[in-house]
C-alpha cells in the first residue's frame, strides 16, 4: 500500500496531492489519481507541514511538578527541587512518565525527540537506562535520541564520579554526550569532560550552554573555538544559549558567525528560559531568550524546542511544537515561517536527522493541521491534526466544538439580519 495526501496545502502555499511509499515522497502534482494501491486520505482545508522535532527534552523529569515545588521559580529552584524528588524515581516511573510524556508529542505532530537523561551521583545510570528502554520500545513510532546528561558537581565526591558515571553511560549505549558546563565551578573542565568524552566515543555533542543571563558568559563561543581547532566532525548541538541574547550586538554577531564557522546548531527552547530566567530584574526584565535573529543571519543552524514538559523547571507546557513556534514569533520577533522552520526544519538539522518536504524523493514526516493558514496553524494549537511517518498515519486529533444557540431574537455577534 501507498499513501496518497489528497488536496492539502505546503508551507509555500499550493495545493497539491501527495503520494507517499515506504519512508519518502513519490510524488507531488496538483491532482494525483488514485492507483490500485493508494490508501487515500482527504485533507481538504489542511496545511501539510514539515513534522517537528523535539530538539531539548527532558523526559525523566517530565509530569512530576505536582510532585515538588520550585521554590524561588528559578534555575538553582528546579535544579534542588528535582534533586530532592529524584531519589523517589523508579525505573517504572520513568518509564511510564516518560512513555505518557512521549506520546503527547506524538500526538501533537513530533515524530523525533531528542531527551536528556541526567547522569551523576543523584541519579546514578537509572533514569538514563529508563530512557533507553523507552526509546527501544517506542521505535518505529517515535525516533527517540537519549543524552547522557552528566550533571554539574556539587562537591568534591560529585566530581570525582563524574567521568566514570559519563563513561558508564556512554557504554549502556547513549546515543548523545552531553552537559551543562556553564553550572561547573570550573567551567573549562565541565565542557573538556564532555567534549572529549564525545571525541573519544565518536557520538555528537549537545551541551546546555550559558543558561544564564550573565553578559559575561561566553561559553558558546568557547565551544565554537573549540570544535573548530580539533575539527570535531561528530554533530555539535548548544542549547539554551541565554546569555547571546544579552550580550552587545557586535558581540552577539561576532559570536554567531563563530558558531556558523564551526557548524553548531543552536536550541533556543523560550518557554523554560522565559520562565526561569531574570526573576532577580524587578523592573524591565529581559527575556531569557537567546539571539535567534543575529544567528539566522550569521547562517547558523537554528532549531527550537520545549524544553520541560510541566516539571520543577518549566510547569507549563502542552509538548506542542506550536507552543515554542508562536513564542519564537511573539517573544523572539521571527516570521511565523521562521518560527515554524525552528521548530521542525532547524531542529531536525540539530538533531542530525533528514528534513521532510513536500517534494519528490524527500524523507515523508508530516503534520497536517486544519487551519486556513500558517498563523492559524502556529496559534490556534488545538486544532484538528494528522501524523504521518513515511506510509503511515501514528495519530489523529479531532476537535469538536459546539457553541449554544442565540436566544430567541437575539442575532449572533456578527450575523447579518436579511429581510
Amino acid at each position: 500500500m501507498t499513501l496518497l495526501l489528497q488536496n492539502v496545502v505546503d508551507l509555500d502555499g499550493r495545493r497539491v496531492d501527495v503520494r507517499i511509499e515506504g519512508p519518502r515522497v513519490a510524488a507531488v502534482a496538483a491532482v494525483l489519481p488514485p492507483g490500485p494501491g493508494d490508501d487515500v486520505l482527504d485533507l481538504t482545508g489542511s496545511l501539510l507541514l514539515p513534522a517537528p522535532a523535539e530538539p531539548h527534552a527532558h523526559l525523566d523529569k517530565a509530569l512530576t511538578s505536582h510532585r515538588v515545588p520550585n521554590r524561588t521559580g528559578d534555575l538553582a529552584g528546579a535544579i534542588e527541587a528535582i534533586r530532592l524528588v529524584a531519589a523517589g524515581f523508579t525505573h517504572e516511573d520513568l518509564v511510564d512518565r516518560a512513555t505518557r510524556a512521549a506520546s503527547e508529542y506524538l500526538a501533537n505532530g513530533t515524530t523525533a525527540i531528542r531527551t536528556h537523561a541526567d547522569v551523576g551521583v543523584h541519579a546514578g545510570t537509572r533514569h538514563l537506562r529508563a530512557l533507553l528502554q523507552v526509546r527501544d520500545a517506542l521505535a518505529g513510532l517515535v525516533h527517540v535520541q537519549v543524552v547522557a546528561l552528566v550533571s554539574a558537581p556539587f562537591s568534591a565526591a560529585e566530581a570525582e564520579a563524574a567521568p566514570r558515571l559519563l563513561a558508564e553511560a556512554i557504554d549502556l549505549g547513549a546515543d548523545v554526550v552531553g552537559g551543562a558546563p556553564h553550572l561547573w565551578a570550573d567551567r573549562d573542565a565541565g565542557q573538556a569532560l564532555s567534549f572529549d568524552a564525545a571525541l573519544r566515543a565518536g557520538l555528537p555533542l549537545d551541551l546546555h550552554t550559558d543558561e544564564t543571563l550573565d553578559p559575561s558568559a561566553q561559553g558558546l563561543l568557547d565551544l565554537a573555538r573549540r570544535v573548530t581547532a580539533t575539527g570535531f566532525d561528530r554533530g555539535t548541538t548548544a542549547s539554551h544559549c541565554v546569555s547571546l541574547g544579552v550580550h552587545p550586538l557586535d558581540v552577539a554577531r561576532e559570536t554567531a558567525r563563530a558558531v556558523a564557522r564551526a557548524g553548531i546548531g543552536v536550541v533556543a527552547l523560550p518557554q523554560t528560559n522565559l520562565f526561569l530566567q531574570g526573576r532577580d530584574v524587578a523592573v524591565a526584565p529581559p527575556r531569557g531568550l537567546t539571539a535567534v535573529r543575529a544567528l539566522l543571519d550569521a547562517g547558523a543552524t537554528v532549531g527550537a524546542g520545549g524544553d520541560n514538559l510541566r516539571d520543577p523547571f518549566n510547569p507549563m507546557g502542552r509538548a506542542d511544537a506550536c507552543e515554542a513556534a508562536s513564542l519564537l514569533v511573539t517573544a523572539g520577533h521571527l516570521s511565523t515561517r521562521d518560527a515554524w522552520l525552528a521548530v521542525s526544519a532547524g531542529a531536525r538539522r540539530c538533531m542530525g536527522l533528514p528534513v521532510p518536504a513536500v517534494a519528490e524523493g524527500a524523507v515523508a514526516e508530516f503534520v497536517a493541521i486544519a487551519a486556513e493558514s500558517l498563523d492559524a496553524a502556529v496559534a490556534g494549537a488545538g486544532t484538528s491534526r494528522v501524523v504521518v511517518s513515511g506510509d503511515r498515519v501514528l495519530a489523529t486529533t479531532q476537535v469538536h466544538r459546539s457553541v449554544l444557540p442565540a436566544a430567541p431574537g437575539v442575532p449572533l455577534p456578527g450575523a447579518v439580519s436579511r429581510s
